[in-house]
């Protein structure tokens, strides 16, 4: 047996696989890097699978809270584990979109499942799950409830403004000038989407497009990016845990590798 830890800045993901490579438990914990939350995922996943600690053949560890988790037998960075778990989950991807917490990341596959190309967004909120739970603040719903708002949304409400803080200010702004909520929840995924739009144009992304992370989650999100992107995206089996799942395919290939030299 194969694990898998993926330790983001906002939450913690495991995930197992078997000696067939098969994928057997997969466990997400809404805490991240700072906390012990990895050893909460790592717990239900071993339960989830019926396993213990002592089953676990080879572990690797990713995410930026990978070199906490002093246990693994290799830590590998998050931007190589997307691409194998995307691999792993799905067909002929060419592009993940992968929106985090705090981060955003795009990654272009070449043909093998391999990094060919990425981008990065870690050093702002814009474009990122924080952003998201910023605009439901203000709008007073909850996060999950946000995309059930933008549904609703009659008119496409333009923020201007990518800065979470000054993107803060002016839905404040256009609330109090009787603007529907409806419509700024519209809005505050267009913004985003056209960010994420700008960071595939750098890649140079091309269908198949897939989309993994926990924004992944949001159906409005996801709507909201297809159009910007004029292509049909899929979100793939257990997206926030994609990172931990290719963090789970290369223990098993690591270890199967090194047995047989």
């Amino acid at each position: 047996m194969f694990l898998g830890i993926d330790i983001g800045s906002s939450s913690s993901k495991a995930a197992v696989l078997n000696g067939q490579k098969q994928l057997t438990a997969v466990a997400v914990i809404n805490l991240g890097t700072g906390t012990n939350a990895y050893e909460k995922a790592i717990a239900a996943a071993l339960t989830e699978a019926e396993l213990t600690a002592a089953d676990i053949k080879y572990t690797v560890a990713t995410g930026y809270g990978r070199v906490n988790y002093k246990d693994a037998d290799k830590q590998i960075t998050e931007i190589t584990c997307h691409a194998k778990g995307v691999d792993f989950l799905t067909d002929d991807a060419k592009t993940i979109v992968d929106i985090g917490g705090q981060d955003a990341k795009v990654i272009k596959l070449n043909g093998d499942g391999q990094v060919a190309n990425f981008v990065m967004n870690e050093k702002c909120a814009a474009g990122t799950g924080r952003f998201l739970e910023v605009m439901a603040r203000v709008l007073g719903c909850s996060l999950p409830d946000l995309s059930n708002l933008a549904d609703r949304a009659t008119v496409e409400i333009s923020i201007s403004n990518v800065c979470t803080v000054f993107a803060e200010s002016e839905v404040i702004s256009r609330l109090a000038a009787g603007e529907k909520i409806e419509d700024v929840a519209r809005g505050a995924h267009v913004a985003i989407a056209k960010r994420i739009m700008g960071m595939c144009s750098r890649v140079g992304y091309e269908p198949k497009v897939v989309m993994t992370g926990g924004v992944a989650l949001n159906r409005n999100m996801v709507d909201a990016l297809s159009k910007e992107l004029k292509c049909l995206i899929e979100v793939v089996p257990h997206c926030q845990a994609a990172g931990a799942v290719g963090a789970a395919v290369f223990a098993h290939e690591i270890y199967n590798k090194e047995k047989d030299i």
